[in-house]
């Protein structure tokens, strides 16, 4: 009897331990909180302004060799802290000093595990961390998101390719809206991705992604979204073709084989009372862990141009256009006269497969030296699956040629095997004072806090898709800010000059036109995060129209201060940032007609030269119609700027 007694009273005790367990940690400002509640499984919850936002989601690590952290776990001990610092970037994408102030709780369970909570006042994140002595293989990860039936989700569902499975895409798609109830299981979604709840929007997406697979998102045909990750690839062939990449062939019954003891990546919602606090959130590059390049002087941020979209189809030239010396001079003359810093040299200038068999009417040495002449940099677009093969050579190439920016291309995954390619191509490119970008790649993730010489990346559905479809519309444009951007820095590659309405866009190649007003392309330089953009309209065009190609020449790549003043997801935006005494303000519209109303508050005292850019009288038939004017004004003025359908404006505040 008294042994079944002790066992009973053993039993008690432990069961209302965990079924009672329950901890919580709130934003500083009070309006956010997350609840986290142990047992029979880890749940989390999320109110704003104490309401309910997320309903309790359960959340795992299913680590091989030891029982699921969904079995019943036990809250062993909980450590707190407030930080109040500032974070001083690098590169200021969004501004040159970020405020990072967040309540953080741990919770400790009675396994090797831990559960880091933090709380913001524009979002809240939580990651594992687990302590074992040795490596681990984590077979699955639970990441459920419960959200209310009556909330909406705009989100890219993966497009399944016929030759490879599921977890190749390229991160490009169209965003869809449905309700939470009427996405499909069969819908994979790469994030970030938008919910509209009955009061806040919340970006669900992740940050700190290193030696993991990415998240992916599947929908349930419930109020659910759960997690899904890529399997570790086990077996890889070439698709030979124009662009060979690795394809898996197989994969392991685990997701990551990683190290016992270390943080995993944050899962990160950002919250929102207004649709226009989504572009100016940096909670992503806040999550993301701090420099590994010790010395950034060398990284140089700026403008260039790319001629892969318009095809080279260059006018009024004497030369035969295409991938020769010429051509890529003229191009350097071009950035030259309109103030921009480099040329891309896009795929072409070598064979695909030997980054050293160069295009024989290429003359690497004449064209650097050319450019050295002139101070232009160069940039170089190179195939991932041989950068890899040529990796240490060919940086040394590049250094020789005095290249110090890089595109790499047609990875198309973001299992753990290609999230660790990155880190290996980051810190090369570091060690060899080369700035880079990825294409056909996964959302930032908070990398370019951790490597700030990768400036940027594609992940984005942008120009180049003018040449064969219809999908980047205006009302696509008017997306971008409030979901893709949220996870960094994009290389939409704006700027084309061949501007149609509606009624008469066609996606020709070589003749590529945009959907929407010139000033609509021309907003995108403003209102699009990336600290190295790419010019892709025809510089043939823009040498007849010097105004407004000095005016686009103009604007930077980084910034002192963002402030999204209007903005309404998928329909309109108006941007302002600051560099040193100036401000550029910029705004963009769908197919609707708008009149947007435009205080200057934010200049503060002082006069200033305002050059205006908008949408000219008849760009609604016209999408190339655009008018320039100047005119003085200080803070205490209004403007108003009328935008045609599909149109934009941009204008340059220059303190006098």
């Amino acid at each position: 009897m008294k042994l079944y007694l002790i066992a009973l009273l053993s039993f008690l005790v432990n069961f209302f331990a965990y079924s009672a367990e329950k901890q919580e940690v709130k934003s500083p400002n009070g309006e956010i909180k997350v609840l986290i509640e142990a047992g029979k499984e880890i749940r989390y919850s999320v109110f704003f302004k104490n309401l309910l936002i997320v309903q309790p989601s359960g959340i795992a690590l299913n680590i091989a060799g030891t029982t699921n952290t969904s079995d019943i776990l036990f809250i062993t001990k909980t450590t707190s802290r407030s930080v109040n610092e500032t974070i001083i970037p690098p590169v200021a994408e969004k501004r040159k000093v970020i405020p990072d102030r967040y309540n953080e709780i741990t919770v400790h369970f009675n396994k090797p595990l831990s559960l880091i909570i933090r709380a913001y006042n524009d979002g809240i994140a939580f990651r594992w961390q687990t302590s074992f002595k040795d490596s681990i293989i984590i077979k699955s990860e639970k990441a459920e998101v419960v959200l209310n039936k009556e909330d909406s989700v705009w989100y890219s569902p993966v497009s399944p390719r016929s030759n490879s499975d599921i977890y190749h895409t390229s991160f490009e798609e169209p965003y869809k809206i449905k309700n939470i109830e009427k996405v499909a299981t069969t819908d994979l979604i790469f994030t970030p991705t938008l919910i509209q709840t009955f009061s806040p929007k919340i970006v669900i997406t992740e940050s700190d992604l290193e030696d993991y697979p990415g998240m992916f998102l599947r929908g349930t045909g419930q109020n659910k979204l759960i997690g899904d990750f890529a399997p570790y690839p086990i077996e890889e062939k070439i698709q030979e073709g124009e662009f060979p990449q690795y394809l898996v062939t197989k994969r392991a019954d685990y997701i990551a084989k990683t190290k016992g003891t270390r943080t995993y990546p944050w899962r990160v919602f950002l919250i929102a009372q207004e649709d226009r606090e989504l572009p100016e959130n940096d909670l992503v590059y806040r999550l993301g862990s701090p420099s590994r390049v010790k010395d950034v002087s060398w990284i140089k941020p700026g403008k260039g141009t790319d001629e892969w979209t318009i095809g080279i189809n260059l006018f009024n030239v004497p030369f035969k256009t295409g991938v020769n010396t010429a051509t890529y001079k003229y191009y350097i003359d071009f950035v030259k006269k309109f103030g921009f810093d480099r040329i891309m040299m896009d795929a072409g200038w070598s064979d695909y497969k030997d980054l050293f068999k160069i295009n024989p009417d290429v003359d690497m040495n004449e064209i650097s030296a050319y450019a050295k002449s002139k101070g232009i940099k160069i940039s170089m677009w190179t195939l991932a699956l041989t950068l890899e093969k040529q990796l240490e050579p060919a940086l040394d190439q590049f250094n020789k040629w005095g290249v110090d920016f890089i595109m790499t291309d047609f990875i198309d995954r973001d299992d753990q095997k290609t999230v660790n390619f990155y880190y290996k191509i980051a810190e090369a490119c570091a060690r060899h004072k080369i700035m880079l970008m990825f294409h056909g790649a996964f959302k930032p993730a908070g990398f370019t806090r951790t490597w700030p010489n990768a400036l940027t990346r594609e992940g984005v559905l942008g120009s180049e898709y003018n040449i064969w479809s219809e999908k980047p519309t205006p009302e696509h444009d008017l997306l971008l800010p409030f979901i893709r951007m949220t996870g960094g820095p994009m290389d939409y590659e704006p700027g084309l000059l061949d501007n149609a309405t509606q009624k008469t866009f066609k996606p020709i190649s070589e003749k590529v036109m945009s959907q929407g007003t010139r000033c609509h392309q021309l907003a995108m330089f403003v209102v699009y995060e990336s600290p190295v953009q790419f010019f892709s309209g025809n510089p043939s065009q823009g040498l007849l129209e010097p105004e407004f190609m000095s005016l686009l020449g103009s604007v930077p790549t980084t910034w002192d201060n963002t402030k999204v003043l209007q903005g309404k997801v998928g329909d309109y935006i108006v941007t302002a940032r600051q560099k040193g005494n100036d401000w550029f303000l910029a705004g963009m519209t769908d197919w609707t007609t708008r009149e947007i109303k435009l205080n200057l508050d934010f200049l503060g005292d002082g006069n200033f030269e305002a050059e205006i850019c908008r949408d000219g009288v008849n760009a609604d038939r016209y999408g190339s119609d655009y008018s320039i004017n100047k005119q003085s004004i200080t803070s205490n003025e209004k403007l108003t700027i009328k935008m045609a359908p599909g149109g934009g404006f941009l204008i340059r505040f220059k303190k006098k």
